[in-house]
């Protein structure tokens, strides 16, 4: 799929992917800093989108680190299953809430999201959190991209230690939460 055709998909479905752009490369850059990518084992990205993050992760990751990533939107599923095909790599069409089903008792070592938590129906984002919490290896960290400080307060309620981050270097400027 062409980055023509990725913006057609991201405009086309705004109820969804919450972004009024892709994530820019300082964003990607700044969200992947507060991990240790390279030593993971099991990392999950919630939200793959048009692949930005994910590319970021790939770029770091060893090759015994199995990265699996969520994304509802079919389109983007499809596009990332072509540009991703590496054996580590698995591109998931489902929602997060579903995260556990897909770890299978494992933990992850980090969670890296996207997702639009500020337009998400409340049963899904705390779905989605409750979840992802318990998918993180003792020592694991979620590290969530948002456009809204607000979002603090929900996050608070479900990981205890926190870090907010942000960035001018992305359009619209955003926020990174560094949870655990």
């Amino acid at each position: 799929m062409s980055k023509s055709d990725l913006l057609l998909e991201l405009y086309s479905n705004l109820s969804t992917t919450g972004a009024l752009a892709f994530s820019s490369k300082a964003l990607v850059n700044k969200m992947l800093s507060f991990t240790d990518i390279e030593h993971a084992k099991l990392v999950v990205e919630l939200g793959g989108g048009d692949g930005s993050i994910t590319q970021g992760i790939i770029d770091r990751l060893s090759p015994d680190c199995e990265l699996l990533v969520f994304e509802i939107n079919k389109s983007f599923c499809d596009s990332m299953k072509k540009q991703f095909p590496q054996s580590n790599v698995k591109i998931i069409c489902d929602s997060a809430e579903h995260i556990d089903k897909y770890l299978h008792g494992r933990k992850a070592d980090y969670i890296l999201s996207s997702l639009p938590f500020i337009i998400l129906p409340k049963d899904v984002t705390d779905t989605i959190l409750s979840n992802s919490r318990d998918s993180l290896a003792p020592k694991g960290k979620m590290v969530i991209m948002t456009y809204s400080y607000h979002l603090k307060k929900l996050f608070k309620r479900f990981f205890s230690h926190m870090e907010v981050k942000f960035t001018f270097r992305n359009l619209p400027p955003a926020f990174v939460m560094i949870c655990h």
